[in-house]
């Protein structure tokens, strides 16, 4: 397991080397960051020296390097706009991103794994016809569409919940008032995971249901509650791996559009701001580390499948 793990670990600096590239290029296309401080109150002296300060006068290649070489030394960078650092202006925006990525994975599963169950076990009746017609509805609804509907049912409406933000403003917060202004946001991101892992749950324990082994498991007098819960959820759990681990990285992706309607205070607004504002550096550290994420997510999940099926080896 060491040494499969730290194989992963030494192909995945190429990988992130290539993706920084097409990042930084895609980038360069999109304009420079000076046409955002060109106006009738800013000269083209005063543009001209601070194309010279960031080093946008030099070749796109050259930039890509210098920018490298101090990745290489721990330095992210300085945003363009704030002249902060962009690592500790990802540090102070990942905690709110992660608070609301778990509870919203974590509330997809608890709705997922028995809903697509006990879907399978009851496989053509009333209440597989109902869970697969709302998982359905889960994948196909835009996520920035129910985030609005939620917004005016909840807040404009019927006044129950805020609208956007961490915490009420001029209050100290707490956890109870953290809770309050999550619930909308998780609400939209675990619908929307939960909508696709119920039917990828329930194609994988239909499979397994009809194996051999689990009709000579019932034959035995082995109870109900074993032979789903023990035999089958267990070989069923691999391919539920595999979505889990790509649901990671996808709801890191859609948890920026999420994040910006209910005015979240994570890495989906600051990227967002980043965005509009051209800020380079901001840019490339969020995708830096959403390619990072995306590629322990990969890792975790051949892990766990060691774990769950010993048949596997991992080489």
């Amino acid at each position: 397991m060491g040494k499969y793990i730290l194989k992963r670990v030494l192909i995945a600096i190429p990988v992130l080397i290539g993706i920084t590239i097409i990042d930084y290029a895609i980038m360069c296309l999109a304009g420079s960051p000076l046409e955002m401080l060109q106006g009738p109150r800013v000269s083209e002296a005063a543009v001209e020296a601070k194309k010279i300060a960031l080093g946008l006068d030099r070749p796109v290649y050259v930039q890509y390097f210098v920018w490298l070489e101090q990745l290489l030394h721990g330095n992210l960078g300085y945003s363009i706009k704030s002249y902060q650092s962009v690592s500790s202006m990802i540090g102070s925006h990942i905690g709110p991103t992660l608070l609301l990525m778990g509870v919203s994975l974590i509330v997809s599963l608890i709705l997922a794994i028995p809903a697509g169950i006990y879907s399978a076990i009851h496989q053509y009746s009333k209440g597989d016809y109902t869970v697969v017609t709302a998982s359905f509805l889960g994948s196909s609804v835009p996520g920035f569409f129910l985030s609005l509907l939620l917004i005016y049912l909840f807040t404009v409406r019927l006044g129950w919940l805020p609208s956007g933000g961490m915490t009420t403003l001029g209050t100290e917060g707490g956890a109870a008032d953290v809770a309050k202004h999550m619930v909308m946001p998780v609400i939209v991101l675990a619908f929307s995971m939960a909508g696709s892992n119920i039917r990828y749950i329930r194609s994988a324990m239909l499979e397994i249901l009809q194996q051999d082994y689990l009709r000579t498991a019932k034959a035995k007098g082995i109870g109900h509650f074993k032979v789903i819960n023990k035999h089958a959820l267990r070989n069923a759990l691999v391919p539920i791996i595999t979505v889990i681990g790509m649901e990671i990285p996808v709801l890191f992706g859609g948890a920026v559009i999420i994040e910006q309607i209910f005015s979240w205070p994570g890495l989906g607004l600051m990227t967002m701001s980043a965005i509009s504002n051209r800020d380079y550096p901001v840019i490339m550290g969020v995708c830096l580390l959403s390619a990072i994420v995306v590629l322990i997510a990969n890792l975790v999940t051949d892990i766990m499948y060691a774990l769950v099926d010993p048949t596997i080896q991992l080489d």
